[in-house]
Formats: structure tokens, sequence, C-alpha cells
């Protein structure tokens, strides 16, 4: 019986093998029986992306992975650009987010993140007028200025003067947090200031990036199952989940209230914020209620913290490993504004670590030392074609190990722009991110600000390496010291 037994196992084994590799006809790895792809991928998850990278060169840039038997976890994995176009651009109608998506995407609700058909065409074109309206960008350009010369720069004064060692990725995180709080909801968190707090909304978005994460890592059975029994990962997304809507709901409560008792000239003047153009847009479509509001806010706020911060800190990182690159950069800011930096600038040479140090000052100190500061605005940033280049410097094209502005850059010294399906930091095709533009000087605002005063050396030892994330943050955060730019 036994000998009869194994005889069969071993036939189905056979059978079922004979049928997968049938089925997957561009296999990434070798797929084992029961567990399909799964080992190889654990045992090279240290070099995730690297390892990724690798074997999509090895198999011209496409593949499938099979997962697990039973899990459905069965993945076609593509870098190649046509396939991108074709999926985000060609043949975008074939391709919608779909209900697994917004299963997965829970805390999005309706969002423009999740949404398809007849919703999302509407918040699109709502989106693309409330993009357009040049209060918003006032607003973001007055907001970006003000929380650099009141929060951003002190708080790196102060970490400077006491010569300690500062995760540059958490101060990005917590400035970019505070500014798309201020301008989608009218709210300063005020999670960037010199005592580091932990605030519960921020620590909030974290956890749901986390069960965002987890969720594509796991068959669904499983986290459906916590999600039931309110246990592990699928506890604590429920828990944050709870700690938004309360924050997001009260304010929206306050400013419908608040808004009840204004004039329409009055609404007009009053500060701007997405959140009060969304309770008084009038396109004589619909009624936004609260539900509508709380998903663009939630929306809103995911999109523009955690990706800005990630592109920056790399930045950052790239740049302190480039002298003639940060020297180029100082340059471009010296020969469009006049500044009073010296030339070959060098942070080995050029800058210097004070070496007195004051526990007892405090933020109120800093922000009166800044008020009398200047802040690069919008209009005068767009000047900054080198820097435009170096924040455009990902993983791109044949040389892709450089760190090399310049290939951005046409001989007339114009930006060189990229099609979006080849490109896809701000997705392509109808889903573009209409914010692309906005985001690009913010970015150009806070690294112009940063490097014109600052340079950094990254601790000895400190490796940065990309953490398992839907946002691509660095693993350990980026630990230098900062020291103050000689003038």
């Amino acid at each position: 019986m036994i000998l009869y037994a194994a005889i069969i196992a071993s036939f189905l084994s056979s059978l079922y093998l004979f049928h997968r590799r049938r089925s997957c006809k561009h296999p990434l790895l070798f797929d084992y029986p029961i567990l399909g792809m799964l080992p190889t991928l654990l045992f090279n998850l240290w070099r995730l992306h690297d390892f990724i990278t690798e074997i999509l060169t090895k198999h011209g840039g496409t593949g499938e992975f099979m997962g697990p038997w039973f899990t459905k976890m069965n993945y076609l994995v593509t870098c190649d650009s046509l396939n991108v176009q074709h999926m985000l651009c060609k043949r975008f109608d074939n391709y919608v987010k779909g209900h697994d998506f917004r299963d997965i995407f829970e805390p999005f609700g309706d969002g423009f993140g999740a949404a398809d058909d007849e919703t999302w065409k509407y918040i699109r074109n709502l989106l693309r007028s409330q993009m357009k309206q040049p209060r918003l960008k006032a607003f973001v350009d007055q907001t970006v200025q003000k929380k650099i010369l009141t929060s951003l720069l002190p708080i790196l004064d102060h970490a400077q003067q006491q010569g300690r060692v500062v995760d540059i990725q958490d101060v990005l995180v917590r400035f970019t947090s505070d500014n798309i709080c201020l301008t989608t909801v009218g709210h300063d968190p005020k999670s960037l200031s010199v005592d580091f707090p932990e605030v519960a909304i921020e620590m909030a978005f974290r956890e749901t990036e986390k069960s965002i994460f987890y969720r594509h890592t796991v068959p669904k059975t499983i986290w459906k199952l916590q999600k039931r029994l309110q246990i592990g990962q699928e506890k604590k997304m429920r828990e944050a989940y709870k700690t938004f809507d309360e924050f997001i709901y009260a304010l929206i409560a306050s400013k419908r209230e608040e808004l009840s008792k204004c004039t329409k000239e009055e609404i007009s003047e009053a500060p701007f914020n997405l959140l009060t153009v969304w309770m008084t847009e009038d396109e004589g479509l619909r009624e936004h209620d609260d539900k509508f509001v709380r998903d663009s806010a939630f929306n809103f706020l995911v999109a523009g913290r955690g990706a800005m911060a990630s592109t920056l800190t790399w930045f950052l990182w790239l740049v302190s490993k480039h002298p003639l690159v940060e020297a180029k950069i100082l340059e471009e800011i010296r020969d469009n504004f006049k500044t009073n930096e010296k030339k070959n600038d060098d942070c080995g040479d050029h800058c210097f670590d004070e070496d007195h140090h004051n526990d007892n000052l405090d933020q109120e100190q800093y922000l009166k030392q800044s008020a009398s500061g200047e802040a690069l605005g919008m209009e005068e940033v767009t000047k900054l074609v080198y820097l435009h280049g170096a924040l455009c410097e990902e993983i791109w094209g044949k040389d892709c190990l450089e760190f090399k502005p310049e290939r951005w850059i046409s001989d007339r010294g114009e930006i060189v722009y990229a099609p979006a399906y080849k490109f896809i930091a701000f997705n392509a095709g109808p889903r573009i991110c209409l914010g692309k533009d906005l985001a690009f000087v913010q970015m150009k605002m806070v690294a112009a600000a940063i490097l014109s005063k600052y340079c950094f050396k990254v601790v000895e030892g400190h490796v940065p390496t990309p953490t398992h994330s839907i946002v691509l943050l660095m693993k350990n955060g980026l630990k230098a010291r900062i020291m103050k730019r000689e003038v």
C-alpha cells in the first residue's frame, strides 16, 4: 500500500509539474514542487531589488512568477517599456484597477488611486480643474517656503550645532507629511520639530503602508482570515484606519461648520486648502459628501508624503557621494541668484562643523533666527535645470549605474523629457500624475534650500538599502552628520 501510495503521489506530482511548466511559458525562476518559485525569492530577499533586476535582464525584461500551489499568487513581471506603454497608454481601458486591487488598497476607498470607470473620470476631471487654479499654486508656494524657513532649516541648524547624527530621511518624511497635510486639509501636525514627536496620524500612515505591502506578500485567504479575526497585521491596519478616520472626519465636521457661517465672498478670500475646495466646488455635477472628501484627502496625503521624501533622501545621498555633481548644483544656484558662496564648493574643503554645542536652545529661538532668511520660490527654481536633472536620476538607460544629471539636459540647456511609459515615476497614460510639475518644484525648493546651507557626511559603515514597501524609502534611514556650508 505504501508503494502504491508513493507511485500515485509521484505520478500526481509529475502531472502537476507538467501542467505548471506548460502554463508558465516564460518562468523567471526554477519552479519547485508545491512551493513554486518562492524558495529562490526568499533566499534572495535581502537583495530583492537587485535580484529582480538581474533576473529580468536575463529574461529580456519580462517573465512569470509562479507562487506556491493553491495560493493564486502568480504574477507577470515586466520592466519592458513597450509592455508598460501597452498597459498604461495604448490599451488603458483593458487594465482596470479592479476589485482585487481595491480590496488590497482598502484605505484608499473610492479615491483617485483606486477608482475605475465613471467614478475615476469624474474625480480626474475635478482634480484637473483644481490643479490649474492659481490659488493652489500660490498657496503651495507660500506653505513650502514658510515650512522651510520655520521648521526644516531650524531643525537642521539645531542638529548641526549639537553635533549629532541625524536621520535625514526621517526629517524629510516629517517635512513632507506636515506640508501635504497643510495643503490638503489646512492642518499642521507639527511632526517636524526639535523633539521629533511621535504624531498619531503619521504613525497611522506608516502602519497602513506596512499593511498594504503585507497584503501583497501573503495569500488572500490568510490576510482575509486575519482581518475577520482581527489579529496580526490586520489588527494594526484596523487601528491605523480608525486613527485616520477619526482625524479626518473631525476636520471635515469642523470645516463644514465653519463654512456654514461664511458667505461665498468670505470663502473665496479664506486661506486655501483642498478640503475647503472639495466642500465648496460648484461644478454642477454632484454634492461631495463626507465619504468623498475623506477618500480624496487620504489619497492626496498618501501621494504627497512618502514619494517626495523618498526621492529627496536618495538624491541627497547620491549628491553626498558625487562632489562634482554637488559643485555644479551649487554653481547653478549661485549663478542664478548671486549667492555669496565661493566657487569650487566641496564638502571636504568648504564645510565645517561648529564645535560649540547648546542643548538648551529651543525651536522658538530658531524660528526668530530664520525669520529674516529667504527660500527660493516656485518661479525661481524653474531656472535650476541641472538640479532638475539630478532629481530625475533614477535607474535609467544603459549607463544606469552612473549618476549623470547631464543626460536630462539638451544641448540648448533645456530639460529633456522622456516618454512617461519609459520613465514611470509619475505613472503614464490617462492616469499620469496631475501633480507632477508641482511635485518637482517643491522638491527643487527643498533641495536648493538645504544644499545652499548644508552638506552631509554619511556615517561610516552606514549602507543605504531599499526597504520592502510600497514606497521606496531607505530601510534604515539615511544617518549623517550635518555641516554648515562655508560662505
